[in-house]
């Protein structure tokens, strides 16, 4: 089963160590304020029904205790006129150490309050939900035009409540929009997609049609839904796929309307633009990358180049995941079997870079670690202590878990009980 989020065909500058075809995807030390229990009496949103299953349709029910479904009450209303006092992300959460939430478990109660409680007696202070995926949005917006992009996979019920009780929890909201790869935007505004030379709609191999990266009002509604979640309550907003798709050799010619500069170009100007308008609402702006920009000295095929992004956003989090890595990397037979040194080099090089140009935010590069298996070794705790061991090594403190189905329990071993500053 593939588990990245995205895969790399070629780059365009050549690297001896890396092979074409790669697949990508606090100062000091201070514990965080002790936080309520899960079940503390702490709403957490919805009735404790289990997550949707994709593309339902269906009306949203619940089990009673006789064994009876009935319908459940649509708590999914957009929050509209909703305000709520801004995070200082700088203050409380200088350093972030995160667990990814997908769709369908930031939509299921039950899973929510075992992550929470996960983040109450351990080091993790921040989740990574959701809110706008391949899938479509994973809430309900307040804008009407917003809301046709919805696609049919269902939404987060009682966003609000949701947000107050992480807020209460003292965990850090992130909301995890993917930008480019929109195939929900790309079925109900075909005007906007990238196209093939005849014109018709181009297709990845999944069959999935992508909005232009060109086009400024893809940039327009995707930063619309960035500053309407950090209105009500996420204290940072994660941009993914900012990226174009790979130009397999296999698939049409990729042809995008309004053209207008480089590709990176075009993916620093979309950035630079949303972080100054999330700096006015007071909310942190992120990307997600593939680990491989860290170290190619020049522009990946899909745009990404670190010396074009890194300037115009808060962090950048490159996704060193060791498995994603061909064999003879930086000069390591197995880069799977050895993630320190992997996620070291990677991590050291993007530190450099930084330097390079100035860049000296202390928590500028955020990596997304590996949380699960590809290959052999079997990852477990012992795994995921090296790569966090890399990390701190390499001059950072936080970092993001990446697991595709959200499962991190055989994980909780490598987890300290407190955040605890480690960085060299």
């Amino acid at each position: 089963m593939l588990v990245c989020r995205s895969s790399v065909a070629r780059v365009l500058v050549p690297i001896a160590t890396v092979a074409a075809g790669v697949l990508a995807a606090c100062g000091t030390a201070s514990d965080r304020p002790a936080k309520p229990s899960a079940d503390s009496g702490v709403v957490v949103s919805g009735t404790g029904a289990s997550a949707p299953a994709r593309d339902s349709s269906a009306a949203p029910t619940t089990t009673t205790s006789g064994g009876t479904v009935t319908p459940r009450a649509d708590t999914s209303a957009a929050p509209t006129n909703r305000t709520v006092a801004r995070i200082d992300v700088d203050k409380e959460f200088p350093v972030v150490r995160a667990l990814y939430v997908n769709r369908f478990a930031a939509q299921s109660p039950k899973r929510m309050k075992q992550l929470i409680q996960i983040a109450d007696e351990t080091e993790i202070n921040a989740l990574v939900l959701d809110l706008k995926d391949e899938f479509g949005l994973n809430y309900k917006p307040a804008n009407a035009e917003w809301a046709k992009n919805a696609g049919t996979s269902g939404v987060i019920r009682n966003l609000p409540a949701l947000l107050d009780t992480l807020r209460a929890h003292k965990i850090l909201p992130i909301a995890r929009l993917v930008v480019f790869k929109d195939s929900v935007a790309a079925r109900v505004n075909p005007e906007h997609t990238i196209r093939q030379q005849n014109g018709s709609v181009w297709r990845d191999k999944k069959g999935l049609a992508w909005v232009n990266p060109y086009d400024r009002k893809i940039w327009a509604y995707n930063i619309g839904v960035a500053e309407e979640l950090a209105k009500i309550g996420f204290g940072e907003i994660q941009f993914d796929y900012i990226r174009f798709p790979e130009p397999y050799k296999s698939l049409p010619p990729q042809v995008f309307p309004g053209t207008n500069g480089s590709k990176a170009d075009a993916l620093a100007e979309f950035l630079k633009e949303a972080n100054s308008r999330l700096d006015k609402v007071g909310a942190r702006s992120t990307a997600d990358i593939f680990g491989l920009v860290t170290t190619v000295g020049g522009p990946l095929e899909v745009g990404q180049w670190w010396e074009k992004l890194a300037p115009h956003t808060d962090a950048l989090l490159p996704m060193v995941y060791p498995s994603h890595y061909p064999r003879g990397s930086f000069g390591i037979p197995s880069p799977n079997a050895d993630p320190y040194k992997v996620i070291k080099i990677a991590l050291t090089r993007a530190r450099e870079r930084n330097e390079k140009m100035g860049l000296k935010t202390p928590e500028h590069v955020r990596p997304y670690l590996q949380a699960f298996t590809l290959g052999s070794p079997h990852y477990g705790p012992e795994q995921l202590n090296a790569q966090k061991r890399a990390t701190y090594d390499s001059g950072f403190d936080g970092w993001v878990l990446w697991s595709p189905g959200s499962k991190y329990e055989e994980f909780l071993p490598a987890f300290e009980k407190t955040l605890v500053s480690r960085k060299k």
